[in-house]
């Protein structure tokens, strides 16, 4: 366990990296709920069937298909700006440019256009995420992945909000077509970042080919120790997590929670809750390292689980809602920063986008496939032991930490995955 002074941990938190994240974080966090709940929103107040607004969430894929054009930015590079920055002000121009096109559609006379518009508007943020992530990775040293992570995260929670708390009040104020254009200039910020900050060091090099950029990268990552265990954690270390989410608004409206104590307390609290957890886990990491960030986290993910168990036993209650929410999201917050660190820390630095975009397309899979049968399971077991199987189910992830980050080892989860060839 290393141990840094508050100096020290003060100018590891207050640097310009450390800003560069955040900031990226809020740039990419903006486009996400564009082309979903704000769109949904603007589609259903023009009198959109709800079978069209349904089939609009599949523009969304491009999110989970990233990896497949990922090859291309780490392959090429620009002479100007860089590998990495010169991708992102692409994306984030073309981002800006989308998201003003798509506020100038209609979408009960143009249809098609709005969603060829909202495509547009989710590939190039999900290119930017892939630069984004690269150059977090090549930007951060190893012992500040930590922290950096969990502020790009909460500049990223704090984009969405901006996006859909802020977009649908303004929408009651101004049409939809102006709400977008005004979203579409809060991407200035990410553009000017991108402009002032350096570029990434390539000290691992670059593809010489797209065969290169393509292959190495796998054969880099299954060279190494523990490769496919490691694949087993990411799909399992945050599944109780995502499974008990998906059906936590039936929960509280079933137990008798109104949609106003829900707001309040879920959405409000829960945010400045969930970017709290963010923070200290984040500067817990640095005393602790990731592997032990992991273990405590996790384990703090599965008691949090197991606590809506027990508020299905109280029943409606306010004092107990909030504590749920209060543990539940610091939790999850803390879990999603360590987990978003160790992604970054086992990419290689030659294949960061193409690694990092697989593993975060693989991240999604939980979310989409173990999340679909829990209505299901809930009314054939109830809401108690869903929750505490959720609990359970987390245990698989942690234990498969044995493997490669064990408690009592000093060594990094990098150092021990690494090909020994």
């Amino acid at each position: 366990m290393k141990h840094y002074p508050e100096a020290s941990i003060l100018k590891k938190i207050f640097n310009r990296r450390m800003l560069v994240a955040l900031l990226m974080g809020f740039s990419c966090g903006l486009p996400l709920l564009l082309t979903l709940s704000v769109l949904q929103a603007w589609m259903k107040e023009e009198g959109v069937d709800l079978t069209v607004i349904g089939l609009m969430t599949l523009v969304g894929l491009p999110y989970t298909l990233k990896f497949l054009w990922a090859p291309v930015l780490d392959r090429f590079t620009f002479r100007v700006l860089g590998r990495r920055r010169g991708w992102m002000l692409i994306a984030q121009i073309a981002l800006l440019i989308s998201i003003c096109g798509l506020g100038l559609t209609d979408p009960i006379k143009a249809p098609l256009l709005l969603s060829t518009a909202a495509f547009l508007v989710t590939f190039f943020s999900a290119s930017q995420d892939i630069v984004v992530d690269a150059y977090r990775r090549e930007d951060l040293s190893d012992e500040e992945l930590g922290i950096g992570s969990s502020l790009y995260v909460n500049g990223y929670r704090v984009g969405m909000l901006l996006a859909s708390g802020g977009g649908l009040i303004m929408a009651d104020h101004m049409p939809f077509s102006m709400v977008y254009q005004v979203l579409a200039a809060c991407m200035v910020p990410g553009i000017v970042t991108t402009l002032l900050t350096p570029e990434p060091k390539m000290i691992a090099g670059t593809p010489k080919t797209m065969k290169e950029a393509i292959v190495n990268p796998l054969t880099e990552y299954f060279s190494r120790k523990d490769a496919i265990w490691i694949l087993a954690f990411i799909l399992l270390y945050k599944i109780g997590d995502t499974m008990a989410s998906a059906m936590t608004i039936p929960f509280y409206l079933e137990i008798g929670f109104s949609k106003s104590e829900i707001g309040t307390v879920v959405k409000l609290f829960g945010f400045w809750a969930t970017i709290i957890g963010s923070l200290v886990g984040g500067i817990m990491m640095l005393r602790l390292g990731i592997n032990r960030s992991l273990w405590i986290f996790g384990v703090l993910q599965s008691l949090s689980t197991a606590c809506f168990a027990v508020l299905d036993r109280i029943g409606h209650n306010i004092g107990a809602l909030s504590g749920v929410i209060a543990f539940e999201n610091l939790s999850s917050g803390m879990g999603t920063a360590a987990y978003a660190a160790f992604m970054a820390s086992i990419t290689h630095k030659k294949f960061t986008a193409t690694q990092y975009a697989l593993l975060t397309s693989l991240m999604g899979i939980p979310r989409v496939l173990a999340s679909a049968p829990t209505g299901y399971f809930v009314k054939r077991v109830g809401w108690e032991s869903f929750f505490i199987t959720c609990a359970i189910i987390a245990v698989p992830g942690l234990l498969l930490l044995l493997k490669f980050a064990p408690w009592k080892s000093n060594q990094s989860v990098k150092a021990s995955i690494l090909p020994t060839g």
